[in-house]
């Protein structure tokens, strides 16, 4: 006997769907099938049922990144809930570089360029990841240019990131990520270590 697939019959769909992609982004990381016909598939609506709430796969996408961000922020928040050092900003880093190589799908659609750089929810949830590094290089660091160095560190963690996700550095071992990323972050930033 053929076993029917579950069916979408009420609730929030344009959540249900983006849940739907972000399942399918953790589950097949960067090489899932997050075209608007496979999400459909994935939340068990029809393969039109999307485009009602979604232009098009660069609007899914940017509510997926949006749902990204705010998952991102608040892995950070509790990483550290009151950062006030750069070694505190340290374990910041470590969450932002565990985040990218555990959710390397995510990650890379937060960041990709397909994304709409004006989609509300999108800018809400950028402006607060960068709030967030500015407050805390206003309370851990001695600097005239808390906007500056907050970029600085940004670009630095991310760019470890990416350098662990593309294999230019070994993620196999989370212990020597972890210990990589603190001694980078804090030799960056002038502390000994």
């Amino acid at each position: 006997m053929m076993q029917s697939r579950p069916t979408y019959h009420h609730g929030d769909l344009p959540a249900t769907l983006v849940r739907a992609a972000i399942e399918l982004l953790d589950t097949d990381g960067a090489e899932a099938d997050v075209s608007l016909r496979a999400v459909a598939r994935k939340a068990g609506v029809s393969t039109g049922a999307p485009y009602r709430h979604f232009e098009d796969r660069n609007a899914l996408l940017s509510a997926v990144a949006a749902v990204g961000y705010r998952e991102l922020a608040a892995l950070l928040q509790s990483a550290h809930p009151g950062p006030e050092s750069v070694a505190d900003l340290a374990d910041i880093a470590v969450a932002y570089v565990q985040f990218a190589i555990t959710r390397p799908g995510l990650f890379r659609v937060m960041f990709a360029g397909v994304c709409d750089t004006s989609n509300p929810e999108r800018v809400d949830a950028v402006e607060a990841i960068d709030n967030y590094l500015r407050d805390i290089i206003k309370r851990g660091t001695a600097t005239e240019t808390p906007e500056v160095v907050a970029t600085g560190a940004w670009a630095l963690v991310h760019g470890l990131a990416f350098l662990f996700l593309d294999g230019k550095l070994d993620a196999t071992d989370r212990d020597q990520v972890d210990s990589h990323v603190r001694a980078v972050v804090t030799a960056t930033l002038g502390l000994s270590h």
